[in-house]
């Protein structure tokens, strides 16, 4: 579960509760802050402490979405927009970790609008209400969409997230905030949640502040994590929102600065999304990384099949001897959106809905397909021989 911490001065940004591999075949050990050496307790040793982060794609809200949202508000005899139910199949998933994380890619509107769809997004914040119920704790905010309704609408966000009482990392309200590094309690072991984008489709930065939106600059994300260990940091996870849209290979640029950040002490687990489409999950340097999580939820206008399945990773950590973390086990989740021009759509953990007799029969084949699509997707690496393995 999720604690905040308590703010230092001027350093680090506390909000609340997430990873790197040993999955059946150990990394190196990383620099850390444990309160305990060794865990000796009047001549007791105390058994390691464990964590384990699940973390989900993007967070796309197209009209299909939203609509669906209102289809099932409307069918409970209720008005406005309910996005519990499109989110149920995860709920599961995500109460059984300690930190479950989305990322949050478009801005939120006014409570009633107006709503936009793409190429300018401007979701109904009424989604946050849906994430929370299904077990999401921490969103990460940066994005190439962050900016769509500008800089108040990027606020909006912020504020949006704070009233309902989920935790972000990456965009900012404040200078002050974006000199911060997000360092989260979760049951007791201090998490840091790092998030940044390539860009921002070409809508300029406000000049009034240009420290808004994090772009993806390695030195800079190198700097930060090792601020965020030094304030206290135990698990350092950092979030990049690149990739090349539609592609489920990753690009130069995740290859160059997934490759940089994991050599670091400072970082634990790098992760990503922005492709739309599930990417490989891998071992860099002795760290986990997943390259791309594809959708959580979306209803794209594309002939892509793949913008219809996501992953859902999850990293279990455990303390070391020396203090540090590993991950133990890594596993991954396929998920499949249903389109919602078949009713209300939802968000499906696809095997959990294989084997469920109660599955729509026509929808086996495509949950079957998704399946076996994102499992070829996300061992393309070949991280099976790390261990890595779909989660049952």
């Amino acid at each position: 579960m999720v604690a905040a911490c308590t703010d230092s001065a001027d350093e680090v940004r506390s909000e609340s509760s997430p990873a790197s591999p040993t999955t059946e075949a150990a990394s190196p050990g990383k620099p850390g802050s444990s309160s305990s050496d060794g865990g000796d307790y009047g001549g007791e040793i105390a058994p390691p402490r464990e964590l384990t982060v699940v973390m989900s794609g993007d967070v796309l809200i197209h009209t299909g979405v939203w609509e669906s949202a209102r289809a099932d508000a409307a069918a409970a005899g209720r008005s406005g927009m309910d996005f519990r139910p499109m989110f149920a199949s995860m709920e599961p998933v995500y109460t059984d970790a300690d930190l479950a994380i989305c990322h949050l890619e478009v801005p939120l509107a006014e409570r009633d609008g107006p709503f936009l769809n793409y190429p300018i997004f401007s979701a109904p914040p009424q989604v946050v209400r849906g994430l929370k119920a299904a077990g999401i704790d921490t969103c990460t905010t940066a994005s190439n969409h962050s900016l769509d309704t500008g800089l108040e609408g990027l606020l909006r966000t912020l504020r949006t997230l704070d009233e309902k009482g989920v935790g972000h990392a990456g965009t900012a309200a404040t200078r002050k905030q974006s000199k911060t590094p997000v360092i989260v309690d979760v049951d007791g072991v201090s998490v840091a949640l790092l998030s940044y984008s390539y860009g921002t489709n070409g809508i300029p930065i406000p000049s009034e502040a240009p420290w808004s939106v994090p772009l993806i600059d390695t030195e800079k994300i190198l700097r930060v994590a090792a601020k965020a260990r030094a304030a206290g940091a135990e698990i350092v996870l950092v979030a990049l929102h690149a990739g090349t849209e539609y592609t489920t290979s990753p690009n130069e640029q995740q290859l160059e600065v997934f490759d940089a950040l994991t050599k670091s002490p400072d970082i634990d687990l790098v992760y990503g999304h922005h492709a739309h489409v599930p990417q490989p999950i891998d071992v860099v340097n002795g760290n986990w990384v997943a390259y791309g999580l594809g959708n959580f939820v979306a209803q794209q206008s594309t002939d892509v099949p793949d913008t219809y399945r996501g992953v859902t990773a999850r990293f279990e950590f455990v303390e070391q001897p020396d203090g540090t973390f590993e991950v133990r086990k890594a596993r991954f989740i396929p998920t499949m959106i249903t389109p919602a021009s078949g009713g209300p759509m939802r968000v499906l953990n696809a095997p959990a809905a294989l084997r469920d007799p109660d599955t729509d029969p026509a929808l086996l084949s495509s949950l079957r397909d998704a399946v076996a699509n994102v499992r070829q997707d996300v061992f393309s690496l070949g991280a099976r021989k790390h261990g890595l393995r779909m989660a049952h």
